[in-house]
């Protein structure tokens, strides 16, 4: 006992520090050995922190080259086609740059969105034109020919919802019937039903959609045979009869008569058929005769004389889509000389447009008055809003000070256009807006029904610029779509953007082109590419092919090897957005 008493007591000595005072070389051996010890861990801790920093660095390269290979990939299978020209239009276009996190993110919240707005219309109104939501029951708006379904298809496709892109393949394939005795307007279903089809063609290579896009052109044609070739805008799907409706006084409306020319050309160069071009190509002469020199057309036309009515001038309603199309044709058409005309028009009715843009005091808004004789209003709707995206794309065209003086006025418009979404309690444009002084922006007709005008030109300024500004602009006009007109049935309009009430209807081309819009808006370039495609004024993309004077067979082959090409692309997951 008391033996391990004396050991135990001796083995604690080691740890008195009197111990080592009384014995320095012991001490000294104990600091050289607390010394290395210290190296040795300071050492290990700092291999594991240069292995960790090596390990960064490789994850980071392995990003770094995972990014190349789906931006090789992407210019392979979109931007790759085959350019019939041989020319690259790459002139003043942001470079393609990597998927942005925030991007994906965003894109993967505006894909939720189509896929509830989707979802909704396949299960309260499969098949027909549009969604009530609040109701769950469909509306035929347009004769019962399934707009929203033709509408959304190519939205479906781009964003990769196969699943249900066949179902409203098979749909349109089975049970799409124009047979119908209904006075159908010329202008929506061009747009809306040809162009949703003829998109659908060129993006998937089927070629049911260009059968049945052929078969309602067909029915359609018969309102170009007027004596001036200047369209009726009203025709029985069945029986023909074209006419015009009774409220224009028997005049034709500019937009209705001058936006069919993208739809009725591509269609074709994609079928060998000269009619169709030959039918809206017409249009554009006979307007071309009496251009006058600001190029500025009253939204009124004698569909008999092809003299023009005494009506207002407006890049609003009714006028519009007549002088995006100028401008869209000659791209469609590769720039060539058999469309130089058309961007001709086009640019003497932008000198035209210069002569109605005024400012605002205090906030110095720019907008676009409407005139009528010589008296201007100070008036913009919100369907204007389409001019800013319309301007800075066919800046491009131009000579470097005319090309930043126009995308200069394009961006002072886009401001002005978001800020009709900023002024209101929901955050949500109004129908037209009212510009008087020292008041700024005063909304007019308020209510709000889904348009896509303004995130149209915020995606065209983003591709055109490469500024991310107007990403952030489109994000807050989706979030304020989300909050205000989302509910558990669909999407639905407002009665009042001040109020927030509700209406009852979820628009197609709120499908076909606000959400389309916005998820391209957070995609990279090479989806759906400016150099490549051309968008009517439904959203809906249609493949360049050169122009030459007359329709040939091998722009439609051409058209045909794009499909097919795009069509192994898709497969490859290339328009999925992942």
């Amino acid at each position: 006992m008391g033996r391990s008493s004396r050991s135990s007591s001796s083995r604690w000595r080691y740890i008195n520090p009197a111990y080592y005072l009384k014995r320095p070389k012991r001490l000294a051996l104990l600091f050289i050995v607390f010394v290395f010890g210290s190296l040795v861990v300071w050492d290990r801790q700092t291999l594991v922190r240069e292995h960790e920093e090596e390990l960064s660095k490789l994850n980071e390269e392995v990003t770094r080259l995972q990014n190349k290979l789906g931006e090789f990939k992407d210019d392979k299978s979109v931007t790759g086609q085959v350019n019939t020209s041989g020319k690259s239009n790459n002139a003043n276009r942001k470079p393609n740059v990597s998927d942005d996190p925030i991007d994906i993110q965003r894109r993967e919240k505006v894909k939720d969105a189509m896929i509830h707005a989707w979802s909704s219309y396949e299960k309260y109104a499969w098949g027909h034109d549009e969604l009530q939501p609040q109701t769950k029951n469909g509306v035929d708006s347009f004769g019962g020919l399934g707009a929203t379904l033709i509408d959304s298809l190519d939205t479906l496709y781009i964003m990769g919802l196969d699943e249900q892109f066949q179902r409203a393949r098979e749909w349109v394939a089975n049970s799409l019937d124009f047979n119908k005795n209904y006075d159908a307007s010329v202008f929506e279903t061009t747009i809306r039903v040809v162009g949703g089809l003829l998109s659908s063609y060129d993006l998937s290579g089927d070629k049911m959609f260009l059968e049945k896009a052929k078969d309602i052109a067909d029915r359609l044609l018969p309102a170009w045979n007027t004596p001036s070739g200047i369209p009726y805008n009203i025709i029985n799907l069945a029986h023909g009869n074209p006419h015009n409706p009774g409220w224009t006084g028997g005049d034709s409306i500019l937009a209705d008569s001058g936006t069919e020319q993208l739809e009725f050309i591509a269609l074709s160069q994609r079928t060998g058929d000269p009619k169709y071009q030959q039918k809206v190509e017409d249009v554009i002469l006979e307007l071309n005769k009496t251009f006058p020199s600001d190029g500025l057309l009253p939204i009124y036309i004698n569909p008999h004389r092809g003299t023009r009515s005494y009506s207002t001038i407006t890049f609003g309603a009714m006028g519009d889509s007549f002088y995006e199309y100028l401008l869209k044709v000659w791209i469609q058409g590769n720039k060539t000389a058999a469309v130089k005309h058309y961007r001709e028009m086009w640019e003497t009715s932008m000198k035209g447009l210069l002569s109605l843009v005024r400012r605002t005091t205090p906030s110095n808004f720019t907008y676009l008055c409407e005139k009528i004789g010589n008296s201007l209003t100070d008036k913009m709707d919100e369907l204007a809003c389409f001019a800013p995206g319309m301007l800075a794309l066919g800046s491009t065209g131009y000579g470097p000070d005319e090309a930043k003086k126009f995308l200069s006025l394009a961006e002072e418009l886009a401001w002005t256009c978001y800020n009709f979404y900023q002024s209101t309690p929901t955050k949500l444009a109004g129908e037209n807006y009212f510009f008087n002084s020292d008041q700024d922006i005063t909304v007019g007709t308020s209510w709000n029904i889904l348009r896509p005008e303004t995130v149209e030109s915020l995606f065209y300024l983003w591709r055109i610029t490469g500024n991310k500004t107007y990403q952030e602009w489109g994000w807050n006009i989706f979030q304020a779509f989300e909050k205000n007109s989302r509910i558990e049935t669909g999407y639905v309009g407002l009665k009042d953007v001040n109020t927030g009430v509700k209406d009852n209807m979820m628009q197609s081309f709120f499908l076909a082109e606000t959400l389309k819009y916005l998820y391209l808006l957070f995609s990279p370039s090479s989806v759906i590419s400016l150099d490549e495609w051309v968008f009517n004024t439904e959203a809906h993309p249609i493949k360049i092919i050169t122009r030459h004077d007359q329709v040939e067979k091998s722009g439609v082959s051409g058209g045909q090897h794009n499909s097919e090409t795009l069509s192994r692309a898709r497969k490859e997951g290339r328009f999925s957005g992942n």
